[in-house]
């Protein structure tokens, strides 16, 4: 449970120092700048004080990382090389990194136009072409129109172009249109399943008559106008213009091909123009006079003799002090290797406040069991512990990805534990196989007991899981009311719900055990009621001490929802199994012998997959709504913000420094 203490740094330096230091508070890493918007509102100070307007030098950078960026994904998209499933950064030392740069920057660049220029000649070919397969799909139909397009009339004449459905009867058409024009001339040019496409001749003063009568046929004219040729002739030019702009996109795309050989040297440049616009953006956060420049922020206390060190150096002026108690306080969690994976689950919930302690360490056993207890089949978290030890082992990841891989790996060991305590070994597969392939009796018994054949027992013990999970919440917010100086809240508002519970638990089934419990089980309860109805409304004023105690006390419904909402792990264990089974089952219906086995084997693979995708998923998104509805609403308020040092933030690589260590 620890969230680190952090200290106030207020730093004041010259200005002619100010990128050198800045190159090393990056590489340290462990100083979060604030903005200084509005510190300074005293009007004597305020004509010497400015902040340094960085805004250009920030739009600058940010558009030659989005220049780069472009350049990186057309690459990428051309890029023959295998991808790795995830990505990771390269390690390269600082030294090492800056000669690199030195050495390559201008080679990149041009490398990097290259790329920009060839996705840009790409783009717009690729544009072209669905224009012209566009025009070329609209000319289709007309294709056999032996007319030119841009001839639409003649002295005395005109062309008519235009669609009618396909239900139309064109015998009767024809002799609708001859019948009020006598003069006009009609052919079908084309037709589809749809409609068919008519091209008419006539007369220009007998124009208006020919549309009168294709009226009542929901004539639909159609203009072609503005090309020279015929429609075949259009056509053809398209594909030949066609033909000419793929080939550009081939060479275009043989370019990038080739560029990506210095792909490396480009994600280099990315990073350190990332870099150069975070120290850009840092120095926009500070106030200034025309000598010396000034900054407040964060830094977690372990640091501290580090930031002292590089102060000191500089000769600057700084005060490091304790946070005001109501000071809102950036928050970084740290714990110890085993409890670091499940801060994701605390993460994606909200981040502690200062008044909060860290659940991670607290809810990182529970989540563990009730993932595995949910999930139950030992073959499952063999292959999920196993894959998560591959992927470990073979990418360096980091941050989240890296906690949530090495989470589900310990998942998979609980998984594996209450498999075997089940008997789920691919549900029954082992036992289906030995009789449908082998015609043999093969059965795996559970070290403990098998929950599709006694449910009940797994249903009260998941509820007695929950029971302790809440207990250990709200004891948590006991430790924090004593913390605070409140240990009559303690008392009242947690201690006297726990004889009530803890009561009403021996009243119930206590007597099973011993009738003395039951007995002790009906005073506690008295004694719990009793209190809560007393000091349930203590902190109101009249008549709302007798209610207050009241809504106090019938705040037990919520307790016994709490803890029915723990029999999900019962629902979730019996479905995992349960679907095992009913493949397994499905798989054997083909009988013995080799196409049976095949069979079997098939539906196995298949049904196994789903069957882990699922409830993997199912396991995960049910462990935390455990943790966050029913755990987390007895103490927790959550709301804290993340601590954002300024640092190197790079994408692509992971820069060493041979003389730091972590040091906390």
């Amino acid at each position: 449970m620890a969230v680190t203490k952090m200290q106030k740094l207020t730093v004041i330096g010259l200005n002619s120092e100010r990128t050198a230091f800045l190159h090393e508070l990056m590489r340290l890493g462990v100083v979060e700048i604030n903005s200084q918007e509005g510190v300074v509102n005293d009007e004597e100070w305020m004509p010497d004080i400015f902040r340094t307007s960085n805004s250009a030098d920030v739009s600058r950078l940010e558009a030659d990382i989005a220049r780069v960026s472009v350049a990186l994904e057309a690459i990428n998209q051309h890029d023959g090389s295998k991808k790795p499933l995830f990505a990771t950064r390269k390690e390269i030392r600082r030294n090492a990194f800056v000669d690199h740069m030195n050495a390559t920057k201008t080679a990149t660049e041009r490398n990097v136009d290259r790329a920009v220029e060839a996705q840009r000649v790409i783009t717009e070919a690729q544009t072209e072409i669905n224009r012209l397969k566009t025009i070329m799909t609209g000319l289709t139909p007309w294709e056999k129109l032996d007319v030119p397009l841009d001839m639409t009339e003649t002295v005395f004449s005109c062309v008519i172009l235009g669609i009618v459905g396909m239900k139309v009867n064109l015998a009767q058409l024809q002799t609708e249109v001859l019948a009020a024009v006598p003069s006009a001339v009609i052919e079908e040019v084309g037709s589809d399943k749809q409609q068919r496409y008519l091209c008419f001749l006539c007369l220009k003063e007998e124009k208006d008559a020919l549309y009168e009568a294709l009226r009542a046929f929901s004539f639909s004219p159609v203009t072609l106008a503005g090309e020279k040729g015929t429609p075949a002739d259009q056509i053809q030019h398209a594909q030949r213009e066609i033909v000419s702009l793929e080939e550009n996109i081939r060479k275009q795309e043989a370019v990038l091909a080739e560029l990506s050989s210095g792909k490396n040297d480009i994600e280099f440049l990315y990073d350190s123009l990332c870099m150069r616009r975070d120290r850009a953006k840092v120095v926009g956060d500070m106030l200034s006079t025309e000598t010396v420049f000034y900054f407040d922020g964060w830094m977690p206390k372990w640091s501290r003799e580090r930031v002292e060190e590089l102060l000191t150096r500089y000769e600057f002026y700084y005060d490091i002090a304790e946070p005001e108690p109501e000071e809102e306080v950036p928050i970084l969690l740290h714990n110890n290797g085993i409890i670091t994976p499940f801060e994701g689950v605390t993460s994606m919930y909200s981040l502690p406040s200062r008044q909060d302690i860290d659940p991670t360490a607290l809810l990182a056993p529970f989540y563990f069991i009730f993932f595995g207890l949910m999930l139950s089949d030992a073959a499952y978290g063999i292959i999920l512990s196993v894959g998560c030890a591959l992927i470990l082992k073979k990418f360096r990841l980091e941050g989240t990805m890296y906690r949530m891989i090495k989470m589900f790996f310990y998942c998979g060991i609980s998984t594996f534990i209450w498999g075997a305590l089940f008997g789920g070994w691919f549900g029954d597969f082992f036992t289906v196989a030995a009789r449908t392939m082998f015609d043999k009796e093969l059965v795996i018994s559970p070290l403990w007991f098998n929950p599709l054949e006694e449910p009940m027992k797994l249903l009260i013990f998941s509820l007695i899981l929950g029971g302790i999970h809440i207990f250990v919440g709200m004891g948590v917010q006991a430790y924090m009311y004593i913390r605070d100086g409140q240990p009559l809240d303690a008392l009242f508002d947690i201690g006297l719900w726990y004889v009530l519970l803890i009561g009403l638990v021996l009243f119930g089934v206590g007597g099973s055990l011993a009738p003395a419990l039951a007995t002790v089980g009906k005073y506690m309860s008295i004694v719990g009621a009793a209190g809560i109805l007393v000091t349930g409304g203590r902190k109101k004023k009249g008549f709302g001490k007798i209610v207050g105690g009241l809504s106090s006390l019938y705040g037990i419904t919520s307790y016994l929802s709490d803890v029915l909402s723990y029999s999900r792990l019962l629902a979730l264990g019996l479905a995992t199994g349960v679907l095992a089974q009913v493949i397994n089952t499905l798989g054997s219906l083909a009988g013995g012998g080799i196409f049976g086995s095949l069979v079997l084997i098939v539906v196995f693979l298949a049904g196994t997959v789903f069957n882990m995708a699922i409830n993997v998923l199912g396991a995960f998104v049910h462990s935390c709504r455990l943790q966050y509805v029913e755990f987390f609403g007895k103490f927790y308020t959550g709301g804290g913000k993340l601590f954002r040092p300024f640092e190197r933030k790079t994408k692509y690589v992971k820069i060493i420094e041979e003389d730091v260590e972590d040091g906390r």
